[in-house]
């Protein structure tokens, strides 16, 4: 069940079979990039799938915003390894809940 706000967060030892892949070898880039002008209405997941393994950075409905280096993309959700500012932890999210997005290439 998620919590209120539609995210979940797992500790890493309660990451399960097809979607342990492991998160980055080291902290995201330095740089926070610049937020799309696109507005997105709904994250298509073959969309966001561009993105699997890369850095990404995403903007929630809720004002935040952060590092995430996604591994699994389903159809209405998208999971992998968010970045808390020292150390990457595992973590979900409704597309739904995504504003905007764009991958470090």
């Amino acid at each position: 069940m998620y919590p209120p706000g539609g995210s979940q967060m797992f500790p890493p030892s309660s990451q399960g079979g097809q979607h342990q892949h492991g998160g980055p070898a080291g902290p995201p880039p330095h740089r926070t990039p610049q937020r799309p002008q696109n507005q997105l209405y709904r994250v298509d997941p073959g969309a966001i799938a561009g993105c699997l393994h890369r850095y990404t950075y995403v903007w929630l409905d809720n004002g935040s915003h952060f590092w995430f280096y996604p591994t699994f993309v389903g159809r209405t959700s998208v999971s992998g390894f968010r970045w808390r500012g020292h150390s990457w932890m595992y973590f979900g999210i409704d597309l739904n809940r995504i504003e905007a997005f764009t991958c470090h290439y």
